[in-house]
């Protein structure tokens, strides 16, 4: 039997801290030719199991629709609010799920969601009747910082990495328990993901499974981010293109 399996993308912000261009929120930033909101949605559609894509926008926004508009299985929705907790819950609201539904939300800043890392979520929270969410393992050394005289921070400590994992998306849970435990947590500023809010509002058994992510489903956050994701897309598009052509490496 093939369970419906919604995708929620919450791309009601502005992303100031990406340095937008034109006037356009940093969703509708350009990469390799196509916004990156469109290989966002493009990277869930990748997996036929996905039913459908929602994406909840800002009440008025005029780019949308260009955008995904000749896409499958996708449709657009005014219904985001001033925070991404609240444009998730609206989502939720306005897509009227049953309880039992599997949803995802994922990142509107997250366009290089391999398929290979999505599965492997859908796969593991299907089999075990729990929500879960793409994270990896902390590699760095961590620091915590604390305020330096003058201008600047400097170390207040190092903080044991064993652990600890960072959050990516998609983060996949049923609709009826994510609404639950959005509408407990509301606004609680502990409360940065969706995963966030149910670990504080399920039982210990249900805590959210830690899935393996993946490197190249990084947020784009900085405008390095940006570069560093269209140096993959050249990377990726360079062999396509050499065989194309028939041009073999100099």
């Amino acid at each position: 039997m093939n369970e419906p399996l919604i995708a929620l993308v919450p791309a009601a912000g502005i992303g100031a801290r990406a340095g937008g261009r034109d006037g356009r929120p940093k969703q509708y930033r350009d990469l390799g030719g196509e916004p990156m909101l469109r290989h966002t949605v493009l990277a869930l559609l990748a997996d036929p199991r996905i039913t459908q894509v929602r994406v909840a926008v800002a009440s008025g926004d005029p780019w949308v629709a260009g955008v995904l508009a000749d896409l499958p299985r996708t449709v657009w929705r005014p219904c985001g609010g001033p925070t991404r907790a609240e444009t998730v819950r609206a989502a939720l609201m306005d897509a009227d799920l049953a309880d039992a539904t599997w949803t995802l939300v994922h990142d509107a800043a997250r366009p290089g969601l391999p398929a290979e890392a999505l599965g492997r979520l859908i796969d593991t929270c299907r089999s075990r009747d729990r929500g879960g969410l793409l994270a990896l393992p902390v590699a760095d050394t961590v620091k915590q910082a604390g305020d330096a005289p003058g201008d600047g921070v400097q170390v207040a400590r190092t903080l044991p990495r064993e652990g600890l994992w960072l959050a990516q998306t998609p983060q996949m849970f049923r609709a009826g328990e994510l609404r639950a435990a959005l509408d407990a947590c509301a606004g609680d500023p502990r409360v940065t993901d969706e995963a966030s809010a149910v670990e504080l509002a399920c039982a210990p058994d249900r805590a959210p499974l830690l899935v393996r992510g993946a490197r190249a489903n990084d947020k784009l956050t900085w405008p390095e981010d940006f570069d560093w994701f269209e140096d993959r897309l050249a990377a990726r598009r360079a062999p396509a293109e050499r065989h194309s052509t028939g041009a073999t490496p100099s």
